[in-house]
Order: C-alpha cells, then sequence, then structure tokens
C-alpha cells in the first residue's frame, strides 16, 4: 500500500520562500482535504511534489514508500504513480487525446497496451465522464471549455490509475451535475484503487461529496491545523481569523475581509451563471 511522506519542505520560487517546512502523511485509501487562503502555498505544495522546474526545493524530503521523489524526473515521478489534476490545464496544439493518453499508459506499462484495449477502455472513461464522443480526436484540451478541461483531468486519472493523486481546485468551473459526476467519479476511482488523494479546493460542498479522511489547513507556508473532516465545518463557519490570530499570523486583506460563512461556500452554478 503506497505512502507518500513530506517532511519538513521548504520550497521556494525564485528568491522567495513559500513553504517555510510542510510535514504531511497521506496512505492509500485515505482523502486529505488542503485547505487554506489564497496566495499560502497549496498550490506551491503540488507542484514542488510533482517536480515543476519553477519551485526549488532547499530542504527536507519526499519520499513515495521508500523512493525519494527528490531525485526523480518528472516522467519518473509520474511512473511511480504520481498523478496532478491542474487547475489550468494547458492546451497542446497537434497532440490528440487519444496520442497523448496511448503514450502515457504505456510508459507505466513493460507491454504497450494494444489497440482494441485501449479504445475500449478510453471510450468507456469518456462515456463515465459524460463527455463528448469526439474526444479522443481532438488536440489536448484545444478548444475546450472550463469545464471540459477539469473532465478531462479526471479521465486522463481514470486511465492512468495512479496510486497518489492530487487535485488541485479541479471542482471550480464546473455546473452542478458536473461537480456531482466528478465527485462520483474520484470517489470512485479512489475505491477501486485504494488511492490516495490530496485535494485542494475552497468549496465546503466538493468537499461534503468526496467526504474526506483527513482535513489541513495551510497558512505562511505552514500546515497550522490538522483534523478530521469537521475542521471543514468549522473554517466554513468561521474562517481563518481564529487560526491567524491564534497563530500571529497576518491575513492578506483578500482573506481577512471575507465574510463568514462563505470562506469555503458553494463552486456549483446553474446554466444560467446562477450559484447553485
Amino acid at each position: 500500500m503506497a505512502v507518500l511522506t513530506i517532511s519538513n519542505l521548504h520550497v521556494q520560487v525564485a528568491d522567495k520562500e513559500i513553504l517555510k517546512g510542510v510535514d504531511l502523511t497521506i496512505r492509500a485509501g485515505e482523502l486529505h482535504a488542503l485547505m487554506g487562503p489564497n496566495g499560502n502555498g497549496k498550490s506551491t505544495l503540488l507542484a514542488a511534489i510533482m517536480g515543476n522546474p519553477k519551485y526549488t526545493v532547499s530542504q527536507g524530503s519526499i519520499f513515495l514508500d521508500e523512493r525519494n521523489v527528490l531525485e526523480m524526473s518528472v516522467d519518473e515521478r509520474s511512473r511511480a504513480g504520481l498523478f496532478l489534476g491542474m487547475q489550468y490545464p494547458s492546451e497542446i496544439s497537434g497532440i490528440t487525446n487519444a496520442d497523448f493518453l496511448r503514450s502515457a499508459i504505456n510508459a507505466r506499462r513493460k507491454q504497450p497496451i494494444s489497440l482494441f484495449a485501449f479504445i475500449r477502455e478510453m471510450e468507456q472513461a469518456i462515456k463515465d465522464m459524460d463527455m463528448k464522443s469526439d474526444l479522443a480526436h481532438r488536440f489536448l484540451n484545444e478548444g475546450f471549455s472550463g469545464g471540459e478541461k477539469k473532465r478531462n483531468e479526471i479521465l486522463q486519472m481514470k486511465l492512468l490509475k495512479p496510486c497518489m493523486t492530487m487535485l488541485d481546485e479541479i471542482d471550480s468551473g464546473l455546473d452542478v451535475d458536473a461537480l456531482k459526476l466528478v465527485a462520483q467519479e474520484i470517489s470512485h476511482l479512489q475505491q477501486e484503487q485504494k488511492m490516495g488523494l490530496l485535494v485542494v479546493s475552497h468549496y465546503e460542498r466538493f468537499y461534503d461529496l468526496l467526504q474526506p479522511t483527513h482535513a489541513h489547513v495551510l497558512m505562511d507556508g505552514r500546515i497550522v491545523a490538522n483534523d478530521d473532516a469537521s475542521l471543514i465545518k468549522k473554517i466554513d463557519a468561521e474562517g481563518y481569523d481564529w487560526l491567524a490570530n491564534d497563530l500571529g499570523i497576518a491575513l492578506e486583506a483578500e482573506a481577512s475581509n471575507q465574510p463568514r460563512g462563505i470562506v469555503l461556500g458553494s463552486c456549483a452554478v446553474k446554466a444560467d451563471g446562477r450559484k447553485q
């Protein structure tokens, strides 16, 4: 059973230190909610785990079981079973979804997947995600709506079957039905594959659908609170000020001035654009 262990992780961008000693352990089958005000290091943590070259690890360690993740290239991390569902997926012209996914699957296998098996599996995944049937032949994320890009990230997760998945605000921009569908597919794959999950979101509704086993708050580059899903309810009701005051952390105006009760709130929107 896979275990991702992060110890005393310090990460900087250029000369600015963003993460200042993060400790976190995620085991197979666990779902960890990661919350915190904007600009406090949530996306930085996920990018550093995946090996984004813009982020420099200056201290600490990341291990996937006994393997030193920091000694791996990005593609080695992916083949080892790490997956990042991105907040802003890139558009890549000239490469179809089918070509991209088949190449990624084959990079993880000793024997290449047969064309027939790949098509059958991809078509089923597209159906599960309620996406357009021509998806396989479209260039990767090119011309996709925001919601389609997010669904496509989950489609990739379904086909690649990672042991540890990180999702960076994968729920933003989804309508009510898509939100439920994405949460359902994430939960199904987690149960089926015994996958570990680290999910960043600002919205209580998404966490309600996913039912996290653990919850954490990251502020000022450190994880300052750990609990079960009850922590999500507390943050949604009371905001982050109580934590910031206890710890002597000065929040940015955007976070400290945010009204109570909508710190997490609802990300789901109706077709007419109104919040649900």
